[in-house]
């Protein structure tokens, strides 16, 4: 082998090891500081590692495996159970807002959920202020915030999203137009249409669990 390609060779597999590393760092931050960007958390890792290269820095989907596997491994023990809490959270407050054809997205959703996660819904209204003023309606105080999101085709817009607490648990809605029923906006983690749920699919869920906890 000349030594040009044998150099090539080892810078390739340096490359890989780091993005590894990095990713296997920015799990780790994820789960124990609660930070929920992908982006601010690789960044972070890779500076503490003292990796600078930015072909290191690994994409957001491996940045989710390590996290499962770093909650496999580390928090094996609470995160099912922090992550049922939310998703039965999730089916009341969906049933609480039923008018609004609430989904689940999220880390809720995907399974990533920890003690830091909230439980994020979209809600659908061609007012975008009727969902706050209901929730206000029912004496539950609200902090406003507007979050960018982007669509197919490269399309940007901006949201209301509404945040509150209940028994502990933070709360993350995001209010969209009725039409956005049929396309969801881009998911942070693949750039694909972000994966939604109904609240019968999420009691789906919760049964499948049940199943598999029987029979184990």
């Amino acid at each position: 082998m000349a030594r040009g390609e044998h150099h090539r060779i080892h810078a390739q597999d340096r490359t890989q090891r780091n993005r590894v590393l990095v990713a296997q760092e920015a799990a780790r931050l994820m789960s124990e500081h609660g930070i929920r960007d992908f982006h601010h958390a690789k960044v972070k890792a890779a500076e503490r590692l003292g990796i600078v290269d930015t072909q290191a820095l690994p994409r957001n989907q491996e940045i989710e495996e390590a996290l499962r596997e770093h909650q496999r491994i580390f928090h094996g023990d609470t995160q099912p159970h922090l992550l049922r809490a939310r998703r039965e959270a999730a089916i009341e407050a969906m049933r609480f807002l039923r008018s609004f054809d609430s989904r689940l997205v999220g880390a809720v959703l995907e399974g990533t959920a920890d003690e830091h996660s909230a439980v994020c819904l979209h809600v659908y209204s061609d007012d975008p202020e009727a969902p706050g003023l209901f929730l206000q309606e029912q004496g539950i105080p609200l902090e406003t915030q507007t979050r960018r999101l982007r669509w197919p085709g490269n399309e940007q817009s901006e949201h209301t999203v509404l945040l509150f607490g209940a028994d502990g648990i933070p709360f993350d809605i995001t209010v969209l137009p009725l039409d956005a029923l049929r396309q969801a906006p881009l998911d942070r983690v693949d750039e694909r249409p972000m994966r939604r749920a109904t609240r019968a699919m999420v009691q789906e869920l919760l049964a499948e669990e049940d199943i598999a906890a029987f029979n184990s």
